[in-house]
């Protein structure tokens, strides 16, 4: 399947779920999706059906895999393909002590070789793109030398495509959270490896607040694209104008209203089939109405209201209830 990846969602654990990148393509038709980091292991050897499950609807949309033997990374990213994903990345980014503890994420970047390994052995095993997704660096690694030769050492064995987070991983005492805060943004950093390697796709992530910060991001340094993450799981609005200011796609933006309901609908079809609570779709919603009157008991409501309903009604009355609130607010200030 053939797709621009001019902008992405980034992979985040616990929240880039099935029901969450649902959510997010009603918003945007055009935003390139990604699965939370799955671990070779836990396809290989577990649940793998429920952990592998998605809708058709979300295409594009990109299998994230961890790990750090290539024959485990190919049969699960096999496994990926089979079930209809548009592309595999390759975590080499994550800095949790879980994850290093395993020894893959991104202690990776001192490996390159090995990255080099599992990008040739799933290719050899899919037709799918394998692309990888990193830091600028780990550690005391030198931010121009290491990156440089951990891209073009694993660029060699066909990945064409590098999702760059601009900021080192200290991979000893921060946690993940102040690993996204606390090593300094280094966007130049980015520009630079596209500038001495024009023949890949360069994607840059890390600190993004905005879709015009990002669109001015990729035409000061020359890139690709870019990758929202937190921003956009909490102010899923955003979105709604990637279509028309990304894409370039003559499209109807869908209100905050259509979307609601349309994912009440979804809760409908989707507890018939599962029996979870609606909480664990609601709960991807709650900074939908951000900014708005109403916005502070929309969220109590969905957060509180969902966890024993078994449909979209508490969705539909919060929304319902919400419009109202805007609708009387603009009424007043008119």
């Amino acid at each position: 399947m053939l797709f621009d990846n001019k902008f992405s969602v980034a992979p985040m654990m616990d929240w880039t779920d099935q029901h969450c990148r649902y959510f997010h393509r009603l918003i945007s038709s055009h935003a390139v999706l990604y699965t939370e980091m799955i671990s070779a292991d836990a396809l290989l050897f577990g649940p793998r059906e429920k952990l592998l499950s998605f809708n058709k609807e979300e295409l594009p949309c990109v299998l994230q895999l961890g790990g750090n033997n290539p024959d485990k990374l190919s049969k699960a990213a096999k496994y990926g393909q089979d079930n209809g994903y548009s592309e595999i990345n390759l975590n080499i980014g994550c800095p949790s002590n879980r994850v290093q503890n395993g020894s893959f994420g991104a202690c990776l970047m001192e490996t390159p070789k090995l990255v080099a390994e599992c990008v040739k052995v799933i290719q050899e095993n899919c037709q799918i793109p394998v692309t990888i997704k990193c830091r600028i660096g780990i550690d005391d690694m030198d931010e121009i030398k290491g990156l440089d030769d951990f891209v073009d050492e694993v660029s060699l064995l066909g990945t064409k495509l590098f999702i760059i987070h601009a900021r080192k991983a200290l991979l000893n005492g921060l946690s993940p959270k102040q690993n996204r805060e606390i090593p300094p943004l280094n966007y130049p950093r980015v520009g630079s490896l596209k500038k001495r390697r024009p023949d890949l796709k360069i994607i840059i992530n890390g600190g993004i607040q905005s879709i015009e910060d990002g669109k001015k991001l990729i035409v000061k340094h020359n890139l690709d694209g870019f990758m929202i993450g937190r921003e956009a799981y909490k102010n899923p609005y955003i979105l709604s104008t990637v279509d028309t200011d990304v894409f370039d796609k003559d499209v109807k933006q869908r209100t905050r209203y259509e979307i609601a309901m349309k994912m009440a609908d979804y809760i409908d079809n989707y507890m018939k089939k599962d029996g979870s609570q609606v909480h664990a779709v609601t709960r991807h919603m709650l900074g939908l109405y951000n900014s708005l009157p109403g916005a502070k008991e929309w969220r109590r409501v969905l957060s509180e209201n969902t966890k024993f309903s078994k449909n979209g009604d508490v969705l539909r009355l919060a929304t319902d209830n919400i419009e109202d609130v805007i609708h009387t607010k603009n009424l007043k200030l008119a």
